[in-house]
Parts: C-alpha cells; sequence; structure tokens
C-alpha cells in the first residue's frame, strides 16, 4: 500500500472503524480467522488517533456495533414472532449490539485521551498526522501507552462478564482456542491473559507499522515489536513445554453423547412432546450396541418435568435400568408453591435442571443452573415493569440455583460437575465447579434457538477454556452441536459430526473416551486464585483514568487561572 493511499484511508475515520470491526468479527467463528485479531484492535485505533473526548468514542462505537452486529448476527434465527411479527430477534439483536458496542467504544475514548500525541496533532482532519506525531513520541512512552491499552481492554472484558448478569461471549481471546501452545497461559492468567497479548500486539504493531512507513528500514519499527514478540515467544515456548509433559496414569470413561438436533419451535410446541421424546430414547437406543459406562442427554431433551410427570419418569429410569448405564440429562424442574411477600396466589418454583440417574433408576443428584439467560429464562424488573415480557418468547420464567454440585458416579467412581447452556462461558463461574476431586467438567446446552449458525461454534471455542483454566477434561452435550470432548490442554478430541454432511448440527451419536487421571496433580494458579491478572488489570485502569482526570482537571486550572 502507497503511503498515498494509506492517507486516503485514514481520512475516512469512520470508514475506517467500521472495517476494523468487521476485521474484528472475522476472527470469531465461523469466519475463525484468528489472524485477525492480532490487527482489528490496533486499525480500531488508528480510526479514531489524534481525536479526544465525544469525536473518539464514537468512533469507537461505531467500529464495535458493526462488530457485534456480525459477530451475533444468529440472534435473527430465533424462531420467535413478536404478535405475527418477527420484531423481538431484531430488537434483541438490535439493542443487545447496541450496548456491548459501549465496551470498544469507551476503550477507544481511553487510549486516544491518553496516546502520547502532541496537542497540536488533536484535531486533524484525518489520522494520519496524529500517527505522526505518535511514532515521533519517545520509545518508552509508546511502550507505556500499549501496555496500558491491553490492560484496559481486559480490564473492560472483566466488568463485560459480570455487569448485568454479565455476556463474555466476545473475549478476544477466544479467538485464539485452536492455537494450543498461545492458550497454555490461560492456566495462570484465565482467557483474558491470551486477550491481553493480542490487544498489546496489535497497539505496538500500530507503532511499528507508521513508524516504518514513515521513517522506513528495518530497526526503525523493531524497537516497538521487541517486548510483544519476545513475551509471546515466551508464552509460547512454555506452552510447547507444558504441551509435552507426559499424562499420568489414570482410566477411561467411555460415554455417549446424544444429540437430538430438535427444532426450538418444536420444543414450545407441546402437542409433540411424546413424539420428539419417543424419538430421543429411540436414538440413544440405537448408540447402547458400544456398551458406554454413562449417557449423556442434551438441555431441555426431556420435554416434560422429569420428577413429576410418571410416563416420562418411568422412561428415564426404565432405560437406565435396561442398560445398567449412568445418565446426565437435562429436563426443567417445579418445587412446591411458594408464599412470596405481598398480594397474590403462592407461585410454583420452576427451574432449569440435570439430573444424575443410577444404574438401578433411582434420580440420584440434581444440578439447578445458577446463571440465567437474561429474556430467555428470566425478565429483569418484570414486576415493576411488567411490560417487558412482551417482547419475550417466555411467560413466567425460572429460579437460579445457588451452589455448584458434582454428580458422584461409581462403577468406575467418577466426580462430574455439570455446567448448563452458557454457564461454560464465564471464566470466574467455572472455577466454582471444578474442585481438588473434580475428575471431569460437563456441559449440556441448547443452541437450537439459533437454528445452524456460528453460535454453536462461538460458545464451543468459549468453553474450551474452562478446560485449560482448571486443568480438566470438558465434555459438552449440545442439542444441535458443539458436542464434543475437549481434553485438559483445550485441545478438541472428538467431535460429533453428521455422517451424511460433515455439519455438528445433525441428528446421532457420539462414543467418546474420556481419560481420567488417577491424580488431577496441584491445581492451575487460575483455578486456585482466579481473576488476580485481570484483576489487576481492573485497578490499573482506574488509577489511569484517575490520573487522567487529574492532570486535565490540572491543567484547565492552569489556563483558568492564567486567563484570570
Amino acid at each position: 500500500m502507497t503511503i498515498a493511499r494509506l492517507k486516503d484511508l485514514l481520512a475516512s475515520r469512520m470508514t475506517f472503524a467500521v472495517l476494523a470491526g468487521v476485521l474484528l468479527a472475522c476472527a470469531y467463528e465461523k469466519f475463525g480467522v484468528a489472524g485477525f485479531a492480532w490487527v482489528a484492535p490496533g486499525a480500531l485505533v488508528a480510526a479514531a488517533l489524534g481525536l479526544r473526548g465525544w469525536s473518539a468514542f464514537r468512533i469507537g462505537y461505531f467500529g464495535g456495533l458493526a462488530f457485534n452486529l456480525i459477530l451475533l448476527h444468529w440472534l435473527l434465527l430465533i424462531p420467535y414472532r413478536w404478535h405475527g411479527i418477527p420484531f423481538g430477534p431484531a430488537l434483541g439483536w438490535l439493542c443487545l449490539s447496541a450496548f456491548l458496542a459501549l465496551y470498544p467504544a469507551i476503550w477507544v475514548w481511553m487510549i486516544c485521551s491518553i496516546a502520547p500525541v502532541h496537542s497540536g496533532d488533536l484535531h486533524n482532519s484525518n489520522a494520519w498526522g496524529a500517527l505522526r506525531s505518535l511514532v515521533a513520541s519517545r520509545w518508552s512512552a509508546r511502550a507505556r501507552w500499549g501496555l496500558m491499552g491491553a490492560a484496559a481492554w481486559v480490564g473492560f472484558e472483566m466488568i463485560q462478564a459480570r455487569l448485568l448478569s454479565g455476556f463474555p461471549w466476545s473475549i478476544l481471546g477466544i479467538t485464539q482456542y485452536r492455537m494450543l501452545p498461545l492458550i497454555q497461559c490461560a492456566s495462570v492468567a484465565g482467557v483474558y491473559g491470551v486477550s491481553f497479548l493480542l490487544v498489546w500486539t496489535s497497539l505496538c504493531g500500530l507503532c511499528a507499522v507508521g513508524k516504518s512507513v514513515l521513517a522506513g528500514g528495518r530497526s526503525s519499527w523493531a524497537a516497538d515489536m521487541i517486548l510483544p514478540v519476545m513475551v509471546v515467544a515466551v508464552v509460547f515456548a512454555q506452552g510447547f513445554r507444558t504441551l509435552r509433559l507426559p499424562e499420568g496414569p489414570g482410566r477411561t470413561w467411555r460415554v455417549l453423547l446424544v444429540q437430538p438436533s430438535i427444532p426450538q419451535n418444536l420444543i414450545w410446541e407441546s402437542a409433540n412432546d411424546d413424539a420428539r421424546f419417543a424419538e430421543l430414547l429411540a436414538l440413544s437406543e440405537q448408540g447402547m450396541t458400544n456398551h458406554p459406562q454413562a449417557v449423556i442427554w442434551p438441555e431441555a431433551a426431556v420435554p416434560k418435568l422429569v420428577r413429576l410427570d410418571e410416563k416420562t419418569l418411568e422412561s428415564v429410569t426404565g432405560f437406565a435400568k435396561r442398560h445398567r448405564v449412568w445418565m446426565i440429562l437435562g429436563s426443567d424442574d417445579a418445587e412446591p408453591p411458594e408464599r412470596r411477600p405481598g398480594p397474590g396466589d403462592p407461585q410454583a418454583i420452576f427451574r432449569n435442571s440435570s439430573f444424575l440417574v443410577a444404574p438401578d433408576g433411582v434420580l440420584q443428584d440434581r444440578y439447578c443452573k445458577r446463571n440465567l439467560v437474561i429474556f430467555g429464562e428470566y425478565i429483569p424488573l418484570v414486576r415493576w415493569m411488567p411490560f417487558l415480557k412482551w417482547f419475550t418468547p417466555i411467560d413466567g420464567g425460572f429460579t437460579p440455583g445457588d451452589r455448584p454440585v458434582t454428580f458422584h458416579l461409581e462403577d468406575p467412581p467418577l466426580r462430574a460437575s455439570v455446567m448448563i447452556c452458557f454457564e461454560d462461558v464465564f471464566p470466574h463461574l467455572a472455577r466454582e465447579y471444578v474442585a481438588q476431586d473434580t475428575d471431569v467438567l460437563v456441559n449440556i446446552a441448547n443452541n437450537g434457538w439459533f437454528g445452524e449458525s456460528a453460535a454453536q461454534w462461538q460458545h464451543g471455542a468459549a468453553g474450551i477454556f474452562r478446560a485449560v483454566e482448571n486443568n480438566i477434561p470438558l465434555v459438552r452435550c449440545g442439542n444441535n452441536g458443539l458436542s464434543c470432548r475437549v481434553d485438559r490442554s483445550g485441545a478438541l478430541r472428538q467431535i460429533f459430526r453428521d455422517a451424511g454432511s460433515g455439519s455438528v448440527h445433525g441428528k446421532g451419536t457420539l462414543l467418546i473416551d474420556v481419560p481420567i487421571a488417577l491424580s488431577r496433580g496441584e491445581p492451575t494458579f487460575y483455578n486456585r486464585h482466579g481473576d488476580v491478572f485481570g484483576w489487576a488489570c481492573v485497578g490499573l485502569t482506574g488509577t489511569q483514568l484517575l490520573a487522567w482526570l487529574a492532570a486535565k482537571r490540572r491543567r484547565n486550572g492552569g489556563v483558568e487561572t492564567g486567563g484570570n
């Protein structure tokens, strides 16, 4: 690219920001071009470089909006019609994308505000002069800026994972899930450590490109890249070393994953309950020829309340007894009515649950989902704003569980900790499910809401990091994907694919052999201490913001004093 073309591109800030957002979205599945994640954050900053305040925020917002609209396009596939028109899914897609775009907008605003750019270049009509000023600053100032930018990105990811029940679906580090040596650092810093490396390298790369174009010569850009390249090289080297460590002695847990691929519209139609449950049982029967030790059904696989519907309970327990097999299955559950404060009749408590069924047909244990999907499993503030339920496909809502539950299986003795739906995308939540004696994580999910889209792959890629962070194998069973086995290093070892099309969304079963170590060894740093790295980034970001605001106030005070 010539300097003239680069100048023209940087002159169109909004276009450049939207292109950066598109580039970032393409780093995630199904596009899955992981290399774009090393470039896109720097490109987004380049679009706003030299601007401050609202101008920088606006550039970051539209780049973030383009990113989220593409990433979350599968929300449009929800088979829900608001009073007969396809309004609900589109509204949810737009609102969620508009909200999530605030995070990159605030990040761009902050990074441009603290960039080592000369004040005379702050209001250029294009970013070219600002880039020239940036690369003319001291190397130490640029190095601090790159580190601060990476820390701020992680800080905002930490907030996004928790605010308003959290939605950490788009953590940047997830894009690198196939880069096994790199993602081993998640055992210390979590997936946020990978995000930090990506953004740090991207911002330093922006400085290096600017230096190379303006000054020419290899030595002019090498100084900006030397630190991130060295750290990434060390992380890769340590990752390769970790991957070469031999597996200790262990045993194998043979499991049958059943993927019924039930369309969401059928799940909502109770008239089809008996037929689809009979099909689920028949599909499971076909997979029993290899004599698995356990069978796993996905979330919402059982159409009726398994504990309260006698016919359904007999079918489930009869299957377990007939094959002498353990079962982990997803089903809604109800508890006796609860007298709530204020007027009104007692209300039953409904929960999204998973059950453990023993080979003798006994319902041995139950886990209730703790982190519910907003507007999908509960409606916030519905008591005070009842009109909100008009915009959702649910009439009532579920009550969350209050604790993780470990299922204890025998023959072979095994402890499995179960998560439901998108609980496995929350790093801080998943580590609570892994105790020293936990042998395997199990996630049961239903992404049939979103048809045959990128949602299944995006969800699966995020969950892979829970295996690395906690040094434990992960088994995923989805209604229409992604059903698979992930080893403790984050490698996808077995994936269900349709025999005909090769799609992950089809109907069938997958027999997996899960290696279970006799001893898990010492817990990882992340499992023991959690988001120490992430919270350090939050603290550093807050400190930097306070220092910047204080310095701005002093500057404004000096101007006013001088005028008097």
